[in-house]
């Protein structure tokens, strides 16, 4: 599907893998110039190679920092004004989950695991925010279920999560009427996390498809399979494009039906 980004630059944290690759392709088969940002060095700059080879160099720019760096954050800012001169759409994509229990949770992870979520939203708005601002931009998160849905094993993720959601709302009315801001809430979606969990199965001899099926029946979600990183991107495609002039604060569910909230 083409969603009308010709024209227009997008920027993604967390953009060497999963999500956040997909959504890049996506983004440059619609039309966009595309800045990719990520921890490591080697598997953002495989990852920006191959996304160049096939939609040009001239396209794709990628630099190797972290979120929580607000002065690194603000270089690449200045970066992509320097090469692309604009910004149309921020995805805050940057951060995983933590597995633990209240018990099981330290004051130092509490810490560490807030600083990421909400940082990693901070910085790179506050950063890109000016050029937003010029282009009546649009700025999509990648958010978890667990924001409004709690996992037990999961308490300071679901916690941190549900402070995000929070956030985006009150930036949905800050940022008004020159920046949208929506999020989409993903529940289990294929990644690097589940192939190493597959990986580490018991049962050697269960297929990778049998694992994840079996997966999705044990959690319950209605459409019997994990979600694909392409189907996360196009909900952020849609909700980040002209298509979706007179949505902001909201949240879409990517959960193939895994929500028990109304």
């Amino acid at each position: 599907m083409h969603y009308g980004y010709e024209g227009r630059v997008a920027v993604i944290t967390g953009g060497s893998s999963g999500i956040g690759l997909a959504t890049a392709e996506t983004l440059l088969r619609s039309g966009a110039k595309v800045a990719l940002c990520a921890r490591n060095p080697d598997r953002l700059n495989d990852a920006a190679s191959r996304l160049a080879r096939v939609h040009g160099e001239d396209r794709v720019l990628a630099r190797a920092l972290s979120v929580l760096d607000a002065e690194a954050v603000g270089r690449f800012a200045g970066e992509v004004r320097d090469r692309f001169g604009r910004c149309d759409l921020l995805v805050n994509n940057a951060g995983q989950g933590r597995v633990s229990t209240f018990a099981e949770t330290s004051d130092d992870d509490w810490r560490a695991e807030y600083e990421l979520k909400l940082f990693s939203q901070i910085y790179p708005t506050r950063a890109f925010l000016p050029m937003l601002r010029e282009a009546k931009g649009a700025i999509v998160a990648v958010n978890s279920l667990l924001a409004y849905q709690p996992e037990p094993h999961m308490v300071c993720t679901s916690s941190a999560r549900a402070g995000v959601q929070n956030l985006l709302k009150s930036l949905s009315v800050e940022l008004a009427p020159d920046v949208r801001v929506n999020a989409i809430l993903v529940g289990l979606v294929d990644s690097g996390q589940w192939a190493r969990r597959f990986a580490d199965r018991e049962d050697r001899s269960q297929s990778r498809a049998d694992w994840y099926r079996a997966l999705a029946a044990r959690k319950g979600i209605p459409l019997g399979r994990l979600g694909e990183p392409a189907e996360a991107a196009a909900a952020i495609a849609f909700l980040g494009s002209p298509a979706a002039s007179y949505i902001t604060g909201a949240q879409l569910e990517v959960s193939g039906g895994l929500s028990r909230h109304i």
